[in-house]
């Protein structure tokens, strides 16, 4: 491996999606010690893209295996598919690969991480490693500190997701519907299964039986991260009209009484949590606040009225941030060893 000092080799494979290019702010503005990047996308981009980079301009690349060969560091956001075929040959051939899609999250054999929660299945320096689902990553985050204090015994959870949580299509037709409702016209559906502007829509996501498959990954991963195998959780996953920004309606009941004032005092200090919780003046996380910052943001956070002892608290993060790329790179930044500052 190149040495730190030196800089790294690094390929962002997806470069050109949403998720990669957040990927690249991400890695400039911590100053990830970047000594090659390699941007890497499918046909329809390679050869006929540039994306800006430490203040130059880089070529985007075909992601094939020839192009990660060599590399320190490989970190995918180009969806499952391409992850199943390039990145188990890649961290074979000794390259280090944070994978953000679904593709290896299930595997027992690739640790699911995230540093906050469960940042000590990364001592062992693993080649492959799974970037979990963006709305259970600021889930546990939350959710982790309060477990380690009070012994989590019940979880439910409502999810308010941003459309860039399905990609840049949903985003752009969010867009344009918008500007159909200012016009007086009935929105039309693109890229989703109902119009989005002015609705919110509880589906979207392939059918798992009753369940949609976000709602299952949630509570799979929620699980392997907790490492609570039985834990139950109750989910439900809501697209809703905003284009950067997932939030939660969280439940959760615990081993004895917890009261609110306990429970912030262990958020207060927890890694990676930002606390913004006065409901008399109108403190709290919205999405358009989160826009843009690392933190997972609690509030709302308060006695739940159907449990006494229990908590209900409102959790809010940038999903392109801390709900993907974010995660990806603190990933990578113990992984390589490297000691790095956000800007």
């Amino acid at each position: 491996m190149t040495g730190a000092r030196a800089g790294l080799s690094v390929a962002v494979v997806g470069a050109t999606g949403v998720v990669g290019r957040t990927l690249l702010q991400v890695l400039e503005q911590r100053r990830f010690p970047v000594g090659e990047l390699r941007c890497l996308a499918s046909p329809r981009s390679a050869g006929k893209v540039q994306l800006e980079f430490g203040g130059r301009v880089h070529p985007v690349g075909l992601a094939d295996a020839s192009a990660l060969a060599g590399c320190d560091l490989a970190l995918f956001s180009a969806g499952a598919a391409v992850a199943r075929e390039l990145a188990p040959g890649a961290a074979a051939g000794g390259v280090t690969v944070v994978d953000n899609s679904a593709a290896f999250r299930q595997d027992p054999l690739v640790p699911l991480v995230v540093p906050e929660v469960n940042g000590a299945c990364l001592e062992g320096r693993p080649r492959l490693v799974a970037n979990p689902n963006c709305s259970t990553i600021q889930l546990t985050v939350a959710i982790a500190p309060l477990h380690r204090a009070f012994g989590l015994r019940r979880l439910h959870v409502a999810t308010y997701q941003a459309a860039s949580g399905s990609g840049r299509e949903l985003v752009e037709a969010l867009r344009r519907q918008s500007a159909q409702l200012a016009r007086h016209q009935r929105p039309t559906a693109a890229a989703y299964p109902h119009p989005l502007a002015g609705n919110v829509v509880p589906g979207g996501w392939r059918a798992d039986g009753d369940a949609t498959e976000e709602e299952r990954k949630i509570v799979w991963e929620t699980r392997r991260l907790l490492d609570l195998a039985e834990l139950p959780i109750g989910c439900t996953t809501v697209r809703v009209p905003v284009a950067i920004g997932h939030a939660e309606a969280v439940w959760a009941a615990f081993q004895r009484p917890v009261s609110p004032e306990a429970a912030r005092a262990v958020l207060a200090a927890a890694p990676g949590v930002a606390l913004r919780d006065s409901l008399a003046a109108d403190e709290y996380p919205t999405p358009l606040a989160a826009e843009g910052t690392d933190a997972v943001w609690v509030g709302r956070l308060r006695e739940d009225l159907g449990e006494p002892g229990a908590l209900s608290l409102f959790v809010v993060a940038d999903n392109l941030r801390k709900g993907a790329a974010l995660n990806a790179v603190q990933i990578a930044e113990r992984l390589m060893g490297v000691g790095v500052a956000a800007a």
